[in-house]
């Protein structure tokens, strides 16, 4: 992991429907200087959003009531420019969105596969947030 990044004062809003994941998400990243704001339900995330307050969004794709494909569309609709990355454990992640038809709504967001090791949540989140 580098250590010249400098994450303080970043914020992430995490939203996953297992609280394991959140737990073990937020408390990594936490360790390293951003600040994280967590939901286990998309509708609550959706009613508390405000636009402008994150650097970037962790979602989840497969939550109940509402999936994260659906909660991305709905929260673009409130901030344009906040970027977005997708946690999955399904292996077939992007053939998932591109059957969904949003490949070329999406064509600029990222995807994290589930289970990951820490250094690469990381690094793939630095690349993300410094692209």
């Amino acid at each position: 992991m580098s250590k010249d990044i400098d994450n303080r004062g970043k914020r992430i809003l995490l939203v996953d429907d297992e609280p394991d994941v959140i737990f073990t998400i937020k408390r990594v990243l936490e360790n390293i200087g951003f600040i994280v704001d967590s939901y286990d339900d998309p509708i609550l995330t959706l009613a508390n959003f405000k636009p402008g307050s994150y650097d970037l969004i962790l979602l989840d794709i497969k939550m109940p009531n509402m999936d994260g494909f659906d909660l991305y569309e709905r929260i673009k609709e409130i901030d344009r420019n906040v970027k977005t990355c997708f946690l999955t454990a399904s292996e077939l992640f992007y053939e998932e969105y591109r059957k969904l038809g949003m490949h070329t709504a999406l064509e600029k967001e990222y995807f994290i596969q589930k289970p990951c090791r820490s250094e690469e949540l990381i690094r793939q989140l630095n690349e993300i947030l410094n692209s």
